[in-house]
């Protein structure tokens, strides 16, 4: 069976992040597809800050990516770029932590201004972690998702369909994965 980790650098509880995140998770239950999650926000600071390779949180993330077949990684952007929050447990991976991966980036900001930080700012990082396979990636406006309760989101119909035709993108590969 596939299975898939999602790295959120989601840097507040409330981020509309989460509504996309929420969809992820959807689509892969609803695929029969196992995943596991990092929360970045709720790894030790201590431990992302002072970069302790060794801090059992972080092994244990580690290991978690370790194991994935694939990778979801979320981000909002801030000034340009995905969060230091992720910036931080990125640095804490082994440095080719992504090899042999398919790798779905997924990113939220304000404006359109800030739609190549996926080409641009992350990806090269992702890269650089041995990624080979980085599937195109979805930018999502803020104002694309909408909170409706707590803890509870609806994405608007160009972004849903978006996400489902990336997501289906990575279901796919991974069931071209697990035939090899």
């Amino acid at each position: 069976m596939a299975k898939v980790v999602i790295i959120s650098g989601a840097t507040s509880e409330n981020s509309r992040l989460n509504g996309i995140e929420l969809e992820v998770e959807a689509f892969l239950t609803r695929q029969r597809i196992e995943y596991e999650q990092i929360k970045v926000r709720e790894l030790p600071p201590e431990d992302l800050i002072y970069g302790k390779f060794d801090s059992p949180e972080i092994v244990k993330a580690n290991k978690k990516v370790e194991s994935a077949d694939a990778v979801i990684v979320l981000t909002p952007v801030y000034k340009a770029s995905f969060t230091g929050v992720l910036k931080t447990y990125l640095d804490l991976l082994p440095q080719k932590g992504f090899a042999n991966k398919i790798i779905l980036p997924l990113v939220i900001g304000g404006t359109y201004g800030h739609l190549l930080v996926i080409d641009y700012a992350l990806k090269p990082v992702l890269s650089a972690l041995g990624a080979t396979t980085i599937l195109s990636g979805v930018y999502t406006l803020d104002s694309q998702v909408e909170r409706i309760g707590d803890h509870q989101f609806q994405l608007d119909t160009e972004i849903h369909e978006r996400l489902q035709k990336a997501l289906t993108e990575l279901s796919g590969q991974l069931a071209q994965v697990k035939l090899n």
